[in-house]
């Protein structure tokens, strides 16, 4: 592995052969400076000052100076050198790893682009500063004290030598340690990653302790690993004082056996400016940060370019990877789905008759069991689930029962304790799964840029205007669209109430070609005729399946099935049926009754006695904000919340 990085580095360089042709010859403009810092001290001593000539000694003192002003010339000229070499490396690394994490759900991508990713640029250009100072200092003070005295350097070089070999022999245990660091690093990140989108269940099973212990070992682990790491340090330090300091006790020990073989003192004055003002400082600097910079930047490369991956960057030119996402099929609406929870004494219906099509179900569980921890209480238990394509389901339960946990399998996001999910037939991870479900959650993203972009971020390919007005429409986006002026329009997220964004996501969702959508309580900020008529959308999509986890009873009437999540009480069916049925559902629905549309109907988790609506609609006096029931303490929306989009009864 570490020969391949070497060719990708040597080819990545060689399609920069400029920039690497100008950093070296600035290098060379500073290399100057490292030859007259001892030679020119040297010569002042004995063609000037102990020669009698003054002038002579102050003129070649001025040399002197005239050499750090030109070495720093040259200097500043390296960094913009080293800039055109590292940025690009960079950049590729970031689409390399967003790639990774977007396309093929790398849960390790966080790590690596908060973290590997500024890795790679620090150290790589760390290493080539170091690597390249050492480089040509060494050359401009080895080649100095060749020209005072061949003699200096049989007692310089040699431990000059044997510190480099020192440090040399400890790069690949170091390398070592570094990706194991790594390692520990990106579990660590992994497991918060899949920790934190659960913490209302984990709260909810009573599962903090379990948690807090199991990411603490992970932390413990990290922490191990770091104080391995950094016993290195010592072995530097050893190495720069035999390498660095050492010349200098020898060339002290040895000065009167020097002076007598010839060497001048001005020669002997220069030999120790070399080894304290250039060679000194450039080892140390080399063993810092090589030592540092090089073996992480081999073990960070080793990790964004796996065996058989990419060339992370490296290579001359980016290749582009052809992974479309495939076009949903359009078929007959198919038989209602399936479900039996093995949970003990589950009330659940009859199974539907299995579907005709020979094509896969949409959507499949088989004995899925999840828990926040290996001693936790199961969230989920044992839950089979098959969904036919072009199924409508709503997910119904008490608050931190599981729903959005079910949601978060099917999506990838969490991984079940034992069982199996498969989204179109294909294995939840894969990439044929991805490319077949969206996620739409209650916490709409929207971002800055124009509406256009936001609704075409899930499709690879260029949105017509035409497919993307008729979304608009289709999900009830059109007033906002044309309140922004059009697919053009500026979109502020800051300016957008909660329900603008979700009508966004929404949108976005509806024009992905992903056949499956998972709606998270994604409606939960909109009126119930807005809601109604998103989920319409998404259901009648040609070859669509839907899964709602319910945020208003109206969607569970929608539906073709409820599956309606209780623990023991697991009970799957018709509303009606499970009305009929199940005990556990009547409760829950309570003593919900028909309403005109003009009125909001109650959220499944208030069951208000007074019938206070849960979330404000068109006809209802206000202030011109409403506040929101089911959202935090004192949030407020904006009157383009209503059904009808215009402020309450006129007030503006």
């Amino acid at each position: 592995m570490t020969g391949r990085l070497t060719s990708r580095g040597l080819r990545f360089l060689r399609a920069r052969w400029r920039v690497v042709m100008r950093l070296g010859l600035w290098s060379v403009l500073e290399t100057g400076q490292s030859f007259l810092i001892g030679y020119a001290p040297a010569r002042a001593l004995d063609d000037g000052f102990l020669a009698g000539r003054t002038a002579t000694g102050l003129a070649w003192l001025g040399v002197a100076g005239l050499g750090v002003v030109v070495g720093a010339y040259g200097t500043a000229r390296v960094y913009a050198a080293v800039a055109a070499l590292v940025e690009p490396l960079r950049d590729r690394l970031v689409r390399r790893v967003v790639e990774r994490g977007v396309r093929e759900a790398d849960r390790g991508a966080l790590s690596g682009l908060t973290q590997q990713v500024e890795i790679a640029r620090d150290t790589f250009a760390g290493l080539v500063m170091v690597s390249r100072s050492f480089v040509f200092t060494a050359v401009g003070a080895l080649a100095g004290l060749f020209s005072l005295a061949p003699l200096l350097l049989l007692v310089v070089l040699p431990p000059l030598a044997a510190g480099i070999g020192l440090f040399a022999a400890t790069l690949r245990p170091l390398a070592r340690r570094q990706e194991v660091f790594l390692a520990a690093d990106e579990a660590l990140a992994d497991r918060l990653g899949a920790v934190c989108p659960g913490l209302r269940d984990i709260t909810a099973t009573g599962a903090q302790e379990r948690t807090a212990a199991d990411v603490g070992r992970l932390v413990d682990a990290e922490e191990r690993t770091a104080r391995s790491l950094a016993r290195f340090g010592v072995v530097r330090v050893a190495a720069l004082a035999l390498g660095g300091q050492l010349p200098i006790v020898l060339l002290l020990a040895t000065a009167p056996w020097l002076l007598k073989h010839g060497v001048t003192t001005g020669a002997l004055v220069g030999a120790l400016s070399y080894v304290t003002q250039s060679l000194l400082p450039a080892l140390h600097n080399l063993l810092h940060g090589l030592g540092t910079s090089g073996s992480r930047l081999t073990v960070v490369l080793r990790r964004l370019a796996p065996e058989g991956g990419r060339d992370a960057g490296l290579g001359p030119s980016d290749e582009s990877r052809a992974a479309e996402s495939p076009a949903p099929t359009v078929a007959a609406k198919s038989p209602a789905p399936t479900v039996a929870a093995k949970s003990p004494a589950p009330t659940v219906a009859a199974e539907s008759p299995a579907p005709t099509v020979a094509r896969p179900p949409a959507l499949a569980l088989s004995s899925v069991t999840f828990a926040y921890g290996p001693t936790a209480v199961p969230v989920i238990e044992d839950l089979d689930l098959t969904l036919p394509a072009g199924s409508h389901l709503a997910v119904v339960g008490p608050s931190g029962i599981g729903k959005s946990t079910l949601t978060a399998l099917v999506a990838g996001l969490l991984e079940p304790r034992c069982g199996t999910v498969r989204v179109g037939g294909e294995p939840m991870r894969g990439a044929g799964a991805l490319a077949r479900r969206v996620l739409i959650p209650q916490e709409a993203y929207v971002f800055t840029g124009t509406l256009a972009e936001n609704l075409a971020h899930l499709r690879p390919d260029p949105v017509p205007e035409a497919e993307l007005l008729a979304a608009a429409e289709a999900v009830g986006l059109l007033p906002l669209l044309e309140a922004l002026g059009g697919p053009e329009g500026r979109v502020d997220p800051a300016a957008l109430s909660a329900g603008e964004r979700q009508l966004i996501a929404l949108t976005r969702a509806h024009l992905s070609h992903a056949p499956l959508a998972l709606l998270d309580e994604a409606t939960c900020h909109l009126d119930p005729r807005a809601e109604e008529r998103a989920e319409r959308a998404f259901a009648a999509r040609p070859g669509g399946t839907l899964v709602v986890v319910a945020h208003r009873i109206t969607s569970a009437r929608r539906a073709d099935r409820v599956l309606m999540m209780d623990g023991r009480e697991t009970a799957y069916g018709t509303h009606d049926e499970l009305v009929r049925c199940s005990a556990r559902y009547r409760e829950l629905v309570g003593a919900w009754t028909p309403v005109p549309h003009e009125r909001s109907d109650p959220s499944l988790a208030l069951r208000d006695p007074d019938g206070v609506d849960a979330v404000a609609g068109a006809g209802l006096a206000g202030d011109g904000r409403h506040v929101v029931a089911h959202g935090p303490v004192g949030q407020v929306q904006t009157p383009r919340d209503l059904g009808d989009g215009r402020p309450f009864r006129g007030e503006g």
